[in-house]
């Protein structure tokens, strides 16, 4: 374990020390390689010796899940009881949570698992304290809140930040758009769609053959960096939506929380006194960009008390059937939709129709 530790540590400072310009920005590229290959070989151990740790395997449950992360004692388990009305173990020293607590609340007709992980602490990505298992955990999250003490919030954000990344966790990024296709045969071809200010040829297979690729396809669709054509090739980060919970608030002045409401991802909240806690979770409805799509049984009313949940990703009509029951795709003549995804009210719509938010479905069965 130390020598990965070591070799990530002796690269980390050679890029310190490095300077950079366009003279080393192919040498800059293949240490950062070297730096996520090992990375990996850290997160993803080749024995499989050793348990996955008590409590971390926490079943998925609702229709979102997201985890609390924050340094030990910034008031991550007072946030987590007073929103869910869970009891996790609540002190006024570090590292009270040593496993994580899942509790659920019900917002807008979805149910919503939240996680108190345990506190991270610096070098977690290096295996220190439980961080390893505790982002682990992080990376299923659908949504991250990252809790900081508002006294203290810019070092602390910076290095769980720093944390989350080294685990290839983006938080509020969205994939670069670089096409990467492996071939048998034909080296490699480089195709810039956009000018490029740090990648070009050189730097570019100087990464590859770090990965020991010398055949690929590569089109760089925007202005790319060596991290972003590092994130496609290594193919195992996960982009999440994230928001930066500034707790404590009471103990700050009026002026000083002005300043911080116009800072991006933010939420100012005092989760002992339980202040506005409702602009929190409209953000966090906000972030997680779920469809609420509400059944009608024929010849009744809507049924507005328990909507069925689609992920943005995918809202046809097919995913709603599906998660109603396997079956129903296949008895389905076509549905009566009633709301914003429709011109006329109601309308006749096939398997193929994408839903929008609250729409009202009735589904008319083949005979």
């Amino acid at each position: 374990m130390s020598t990965l530790v070591e070799k990530i540590k002796s690269i980390e400072d050679e890029m310190a020390r490095t300077q950079k310009n366009k003279a080393t920005s192919a040498h800059l590229g293949m240490l950062k390689a070297k730096l996520a290959k090992f990375k990996r070989e850290l997160i993803t151990p080749k024995s499989s010796s050793g348990g996955a740790g008590e409590g971390f395997d926490v079943a998925k449950t609702g229709d979102a899940r997201i985890g609390f992360v924050g340094f030990p004692s910034v008031g991550k388990s007072t946030l987590l009881s007073n929103l869910a009305g869970v009891y996790s173990e609540v002190a006024a020293y570090e590292f009270t949570t040593l496993t994580t607590v899942p509790g659920v609340i019900r917002y807008k007709g979805a149910k919503i698992q939240l996680l108190d992980l345990p506190g991270i602490i610096e070098g977690a990505k290096d295996g220190k304290g439980r961080g390893r298992q505790v982002i682990a955990v992080a990376r299923t999250c659908k949504l991250i809140f990252i809790v900081l003490d508002v006294l203290k919030p810019l070092g602390d954000k910076a290095i769980i930040e720093h944390e989350l990344e080294g685990f290839g966790i983006r938080l509020n990024k969205t994939p670069p758009n670089i096409t990467f296709r492996k071939k048998e045969k034909g080296g490699i071809n480089l195709t810039q769609v956009v000018p490029q200010s740090e990648l070009d040829l050189t730097a570019v297979k100087t990464i590859l053959s770090e990965y020991r690729i010398s055949n690929a396809d590569i089109i760089l669709k925007e202005d790319a960096t060596c991290d972003d054509l590092i994130d496609v090739i290594e193919g195992n980060r996960v982009y999440v939506p994230c928001v930066y919970v500034l707790n404590k608030i009471d103990q700050i002045s009026i002026q000083e929380l002005d300043i911080i409401y116009k800072i991006p991802h933010c939420v100012p909240i005092s989760a002992h006194h339980k202040w506005n806690f409702d602009d929190l979770l409209e953000l966090m409805w906000e972030y997680l960009n779920l469809t609420r799509i509400y059944t009608k049984p024929k010849g009744q009313l809507p049924d507005f008390n328990a909507p069925v949940v689609l992920k943005e990703s995918n809202r046809s009509l097919e995913a709603f059937c599906n998660n109603l029951h396997k079956g129903i795709l296949k008895d389905l003549k076509y549905a009566l939709v009633w709301g914003s995804s429709v011109k006329y009210q109601p309308q006749r719509v096939g398997k193929e129709h994408v839903l929008a938010d609250e729409d009202i479905v009735q589904i008319i069965k083949k005979h």
